[in-house]
């Protein structure tokens, strides 16, 4: 063997060696995004932060040319397809000389926000720190301050926690940066691997080692592979205590779940999560929007957000001067005067005991042997009686928070705990009462009405169960509320061709009711008729933009129609920020009843006939169902969907109690 071919071996040797100890980074960093790691302890005390979007896309504030961006701010250059060398000839006239940090950190704290998360580098490629790249704040402005350090300095001198937003997986300015969008430059053509090499990874390198963040919030993960990823785990694993969010992509969890611009229902249990929303509509700032958000809002998505077990990043976007914009720090100074009153209900709580509260929301906290249970109550009760329901612990004191001398008489009536409020002078947003209680909260879950179905045709079989150990369950089928005179639950219970009914059920220990009341309405049809004629595929159109609900594009032009055989989301010419339309038949087997199921990211109806499966809005992969009563033949069908921004995924299934749950392929599709 000569010394060319010892050479390749050796190399070959090393490249394998290098890839073995990435993916030993990769798994070990990986497993690190636990919810109980001591790293979020500061994080979860913290429940509220400031994300501030600023680059130079805060100077055509919206607007190219006389054209107006139809989506986000930052994302000007990309939507308008502008030419790369002229948007970045706008680093020239960046000159923020208005910029003060101290003032930024000072609003924040006065907001009642415990950490702040900067846009370092946004899509744009536009660097706001000093960088070996010559493509930043520092070189390429006549500002030449390095912003990202002054901000850093302000936090650390003001007790703040910095974070770092980096687009690790998009960059429309550099060669190959710009692999998760459609070049329209050829400016943009390269490797994506080359600029991840030679770009991001020696920008990664400069944050952590310069400015030691808390925080480092990817973004964008699309196109990320393990191998890509695989390339800053190394580097990320020199920081043990930095937190890190989802979007980096490559297999990587990370610490946080990110829903941004709306609330999980039910929070994301198990798991730390930050909903990053805006103020007004869009993160950059955009000199023709002005649909702020009211202080209201603002306060009642926070309070929702920690009952879920959530932190709330709310965004400002400065503008080319420096400025955060008049309308935000009013609302910010209009939201610190609630939290110094109420800021003890919001910090270090957990999520509610609750499953649901009509008049408003709660956290919880642990104070030695008892809990603090904070009632967050949006509608305040005209009776002055403020019902705590199905809540099994003693009660020790309770107070409203803005005068916790004053103690408030509490009740028991039956299953639920009234406390009279009539001496609280209510919040005009959300009053705070805290009901202190002996222990964890016992809070007794009414029963569950368990069915196949919601609908039936002849005859429908539910079962009743209870989660109350030692507890009797009775039921009416009248509508009436259960006594221990009613009717007793045990096992299954029929009903035949009685029309629509209604089932209430509640659960008692030894003669006393424990529970909340539980309903559930059955109702009682005839399966719908079959269409007479149909051919196999489906119709679709195909639109782009940004879309909040599928109203927003149904009476658009499409920009492109065609026939599909089944729900194909490849017939799409991108990969965000687009919607399709599918109409046809779906060709029913046998006369029953049949569940739908519609699982989307972001939002989706299914119209079976003329019964509509809302799935709307933007969210993250959520699953709703839908149950109709079918004759055997041809029926209408219709699939309004739309993706947002990062991940996607659509998926169709039906099933009856004759068929298991199957997607509704070209099997079943005709038009």
């Amino acid at each position: 063997m000569n010394q060319t071919d010892t050479m390749k071996k050796y190399n070959v040797i090393l490249l394998i060696a290098l890839m073995l100890i990435s993916q030993s980074f990769c798994s070990t960093f990986a497993q690190k995004s636990k919810a109980d790691d001591a790293k979020m302890d500061w994080w979860k005390e913290a429940r509220f932060g400031m994300f501030i979007h600023w680059g130079l896309y805060s100077i055509p504030a919206g607007e190219w040319k006389g054209q107006k961006t139809p989506h986000y701010a930052e994302w000007l250059l990309n939507d308008l397809k502008a030419p790369v060398a002229e948007y970045k000839a706008l680093a020239a006239k960046f000159n923020p000389i208005r910029f003060n940090a101290e003032e930024f950190v000072l609003l924040a704290q006065e907001a009642g926000m415990k950490y702040i998360v900067l846009t370092a580098k946004h899509h744009e490629g536009f660097a706001m720190f000093k960088s070996s790249d010559p493509f930043n704040i520092v070189d390429a402005t006549p500002y030449k301050k390095d912003v990202v350090k002054a901000l850093a300095d302000a936090c650390q001198k003001y007790g703040m926690r910095f974070g770092l937003y980096y687009s690790q997986a998009q960059d429309w300015t550099h060669p190959g940066g710009g692999m998760y969008s459609e070049h329209w430059d050829k400016a943009q053509e390269g490797s994506f691997d080359k600029y991840l090499e030679e770009v991001a990874v020696p920008q990664v390198k400069e944050i952590l080692s310069a400015y030691n963040p808390s925080i480092i919030w990817w973004d964008t993960p699309a196109e990320m592979t393990n191998e890509r990823a695989a390339m800053f785990t190394p580097i990320l694993a020199k920081y043990p205590k930095l937190i890190t969010n989802n979007r980096m992509g490559g297999g990587i969890e990370g610490d946080l779940e990110t829903p941004e611009q709306y609330i999980p229902p039910t929070g994301i249990p198990g798991k730390n999560w930050e909903s990053c929303m805006t103020i007004n509509d869009t993160w950059g700032f955009d000199a023709n929007d002005h649909n702020w958000k009211s202080t209201e809002t603002l306060i009642t998505n926070l309070i929702d957000i920690a009952s879920k077990g959530g932190n709330y990043l709310l965004n400002v976007g400065p503008t080319p001067e420096g400025l955060i914009p008049q309308a935000s720090i009013e609302r910010l100074k209009e939201m610190g005067i609630w939290m110094k009153v109420n800021g003890e209900a919001i910090y270090g709580t957990s999520p509610s005991p609750f499953n649901n509260l009509e008049w408003g929301r709660a956290t919880q906290k642990k104070a030695g042997k008892t809990t603090k249970l904070y009632l967050h109550v949006f509608n305040w009760p005209a009776n002055g009686q403020l019902i705590v329901p199905s809540l099994g612990n003693k009660v020790v004191k309770a107070y409203a928070l803005a005068s916790p001398k004053t103690r408030l008489k509490v009740e028991t009536l039956e299953s639920d705990k009234v406390i009279d409020v009539r001496k609280v002078n209510p919040d005009k947003v959300a009053t705070v009462i805290v009901l202190e209680i002996k222990g964890k909260p016992v809070v007794y879950e009414a029963p569950s009405i368990l069915s196949e179905y919601t609908i039936y045709t002849n005859a429908i079989e539910l079962n009743i169960d209870t989660k109350v150990k030692g507890g009797d369950t009775y039921y009416t089928t009248d509508g009436s509320v259960p006594t221990t005179k009613s009717s007793l639950a045990k096992g299954p219970i029929t009903f035949n061709g009685q029309g629509d009914v209604c089932i209430k059920a509640r659960t008692f220990k030894e003669g006393l009711a424990v529970t909340a009341t539980a309903s559930k309405i059955l109702k009682q049809t005839m399966p719908k008729p079959a269409a007479f004629e149909g051919k196999q595929g489906l119709n679709y159109k195909y639109y782009e933009g940004q879309f909040e609900h599928t109203a927003d594009f149904l009476n658009l032009t499409p920009l492109k129609t065609g026939k599909v055989e089944s729900f194909d989301l490849t017939v799409s010419t991108s990969k965000e920020r687009y919607a399709l339309v599918f109409d046809g038949y779906i060709s029913i087997p046998e006369t029953n009843i049949y569940a739908f199921y519609l699982t989307s990211d972001d939002g989706s109806k299914l119209i079976i006939d003329d019964e509509v499966l809302d799935n709307d809005g933007p969210h993250n992969l959520i699953e709703k169902r839908m149950d109709v009563a079918l004759s055997a033949g041809l029926h209408k069908i219709s699939l309004q969907y739309f993706q947002g921004l990062g991940e996607y995924g659509l998926k169709v299934e039906f099933k009856s109690d004759k068929m298991s749950r199957r997607d509704v392929g070209k099997d079943y599709l005709t038009f």
